[in-house]
């Protein structure tokens, strides 16, 4: 269900993309992305909480502690009141001062901007309140319930593109309306269920324990630390574009980044049903199986974000030639960047999960967080000195790279993680894999035809190689007869070929 919600919201995602796009323009579209972009700057409040819901909650089922998890329920509703209250006096002073004073707007299309802007704080607020709700079911790896909600929603996106081709009002406020809507339904579904479903989310009676909220807040004030600053490697960014540049390379930047974005629901949703094993595992004391989810997370991770990454890669310009009906200037160079820039990021999202495992989170975030920060300075800096748009991502990508190595000298301190063993067997097989698959694909551009048909065939090569060369050289014979196994177990006409 994982899989094919993956695949559902890979497609619904692309295929919005073009339609909004299409129905609000490029100038449109780039104002949505600087307001998005803009309210998006208060995302890393539930999403720190997040991360230190899930760990608490994921503790607890790994030490079988059912008063523990009461206690937890009840502390993290508290922490998110209060994160929604701060979230919403933020958005309402400092954030809207902004759009109504500093935000670059083309003439006309401020009222429009500023009722976006309110739509999108309170889908923002919205979120608030179901984050909390969406770690539980994750802790509690309830994977089939997550998807289900998922699809639905991805479906209900679809509703919202429909609307907007044939309801007649402002298309750039209706868009912020609808999807506000399904965002009000989203919450409804994931509270309501974790209400019903699971005994610790209950209202009746409140576990409070003092001692787990200093606990939480310790852990969660620095993953807010390393929130804020990714924020300000994605969402900040854009809104820099904003200010230095026209509103085409604004939506350029966009679409990048939406791209990036759906692809890495790949690598990105089998991470999440990987964070909570790693945690028990550590709860539990388990280290080498702990270990082992790690390295084979992070080689997997990789895999499934590369399958689809090479040939975009590739031919994106194809891609988003077939896709968009305007393409905006830029795209193509700013989408195959922010592409590599998933891929390197995609091999250390299990790291980050084992580093978050001990709840000792003060040097990792700080140094992780630092250069995070440092990459916004630096864009600024480039940007300031004369650099093309582009010069954004190449910084971006630099500084991944830096990061990997950084997390790997961490994570071995944290929980005494074995580097050279993870770089031989995941390492290598990556780039053996990025060697084998990358190189024939780009020769084969260069010798066939341009045009449509060539473009798919090539993309259909490009996913059998690189399919092919991960069974057989990325994993290695155990992991081949699990997957085996798995098949076989799934589709029982094979056992009788």
């Amino acid at each position: 269900m994982l899989y094919f919600r993956q695949l559902l919201i890979l497609f619904v995602g692309l295929y919005t993309v073009r339609i909004v796009l299409d129905q609000l323009g490029v100038e449109d579209y780039g104002i949505y992305g600087a307001v998005g972009g803009l309210v998006a700057l208060s995302a890393f409040l539930p999403g720190s909480l997040a991360s230190a819901t899930q760990r608490f909650f994921s503790f607890a089922l790994g030490e079988k502690n059912g008063k523990r998890l009461q206690k937890t329920f009840t502390v993290n509703l508290a922490l998110y009141s209060a994160v929604a209250l701060i979230a919403f006096i933020i958005l309402e002073t400092v954030g809207l001062w902004f759009v109504n004073t500093q935000l670059e707007v083309p003439d006309g299309r401020l009222e429009a901007a500023k009722a976006l802007y309110q739509y999108a704080s309170v889908a923002f607020l919205l979120s608030v309140f179901t984050t909390p709700f969406m770690a539980i079911i994750m802790a509690h790896e309830d994977m089939k319930i997550y998807a289900y909600i998922s699809i639905f929603e991805a479906f209900m996106m679809l509703g919202v593109v429909y609307l907007l081709q044939y309801i007649a009002w402002d298309k750039l406020e209706l868009y912020g309306l609808l999807v506000l809507c399904v965002g009000m339904i989203n919450a409804m579904l994931y509270i309501g269920f974790c209400l019903k479903r699971y005994d610790e989310c209950q209202l009746r009676k409140m576990y409070w324990d003092s001692t787990l909220l200093r606990e939480i807040i310790g852990f969660t004030g620095w993953t807010v630390f390393g929130q804020i600053s990714t924020v300000a490697r994605t969402h900040a960014i854009t809104v820099l574009l904003n200010q230095s540049f026209s509103p085409a390379v604004v939506a350029a930047r966009v679409i990048s980044v939406q791209i990036a974005s759906k692809v890495n629901i790949f690598s990105s949703n089998f991470n999440v049903s990987l964070y909570p094993p790693i945690i028990k595992s550590y709860a539990a004391n388990e280290r080498q199986d702990m270990f082992a989810l790690i390295t084979g997370g992070s080689k997997i991770t990789f895999f499934l974000l590369w399958v689809f990454a090479l040939p975009m890669i590739i031919e994106m310009e194809a891609i988003l030639g077939v896709w968009l009906a305007t393409v905006p200037a830029d795209a193509v160079l700013f989408s195959q960047l922010s592409l590599v820039e998933a891929l390197i990021l995609s091999i250390s999202m299990p790291l980050t999960a084992a580093a978050r495992a001990p709840g000792k989170m003060k040097g990792y975030e700080l140094s992780l967080g630092t250069i995070q920060i440092g990459i916004f300075i630096t864009a600024w800096a480039v940007i300031a000195a004369g650099a093309p748009a582009y010069s954004v991502f190449v910084v971006a990508i630099l500084a991944n790279i830096l990061m990997f190595g950084v997390r790997l000298y961490l994570i071995k301190r944290l929980i005494a993680f074995p580097i050279a063993a993870f770089l031989k067997s995941t390492a290598l097989p990556v780039m053996a894999i990025i060697l084998v698959t990358a190189l024939p694909i780009y020769i084969f551009n260069k010798i066939l035809p341009k045009g449509f048909y060539w473009a798919s065939l090539l993309i259909f090569i490009s996913f059998v190689l690189s399919t092919v060369a991960m069974y057989y050289i990325g994993l290695d014979k155990e992991w081949r007869l699990k997957i085996k196994a798995m098949i076989r177990s799934r589709m029982p006409w094979l056992q009788r070929a």
